[in-house]
């Protein structure tokens, strides 16, 4: 069962071993993309004939990608437990998913829909982006229809507001995954949908930026 009981899901002993285990997978990242891409660089370097270009090729690009995208992992590994230490867990069976067909979604984007707060009645979709640590959940979500792989995400814990970022986890909690409110208007921020001052001050302190609601930006 699902520690729904805490007032933060950082207060929770078991989602914090799990961000430890994420965060050290972070740093263990850090160190072994970049060593595994100069030893097989060194490698193509000793071994220089012509067959090697195509066989060292594809690892070279993949590492070289995974030592550059890593940094990203580990300050998301933080931002996650800003958002743990600021939310409880709350627990969502079978929560409503698709794929595209909604306002900001393209025909591939994979979302899901969260109440509001403030007003439970209405529902907020979150898009999921299109990237490597998304894959997992990515094929899981919005099939429309039941399968070994889906059935694994139908309950999903949720850390946060739909109005701003959460952070999403299988039970256990495991495959944490941050989702933010796409931006809406120009300065890359989601609106604040009518959030209360207290909403917001919190979201703040998650580490997000909602827009400054004396502001007549739109």
């Amino acid at each position: 069962m699902p520690p729904t009981h805490h007032l933060t899901a950082w207060d929770d002993p078991a989602t914090r071993r799990a961000w430890a285990k994420l965060v050290t997978c972070a740093f263990l990242g850090q160190a072994l993309w970049p060593a595994v891409w100069l030893g097989l660089l060194a490698w193509y370097v000793v071994m220089s004939i012509s067959w090697t270009l195509w066989l060292f090729f594809v690892p070279l690009l993949y590492t070289f990608y995974r030592a550059f995208l890593q940094p990203a992992y580990i300050s998301g590994a933080f931002h996650t437990r800003r958002l743990l230490r600021a939310y409880p867990w709350q627990v969502f069976k079978e929560p409503e998913s698709g794929i595209g067909d909604i306002p900001g979604a393209t025909a591939g984007d994979v979302w899901l829909r969260f109440p509001d707060p403030e007003q439970p009645a209405e529902t907020l979709p979150m898009i999921l982006q299109a990237h490597v640590r998304s894959m997992w959940w990515r094929r899981r979500l919005g099939r429309g229809y039941t399968t070994e792989k889906t059935a694994q995400v139908r309950e999903v814990w949720f850390a946060g507001d739909p109005r701003f970022a959460a952070v999403v986890a299988a039970p256990g909690p495991r495959r944490f995954h941050v989702i933010r409110q796409r931006p809406t208007n120009d300065r890359g921020v989601a609106h604040v949908r009518g959030a209360s001052p207290a909403a917001v001050e919190r979201a703040r302190r998650a580490g997000v930026c909602p827009p400054d609601p004396n502001s007549t930006t739109s």
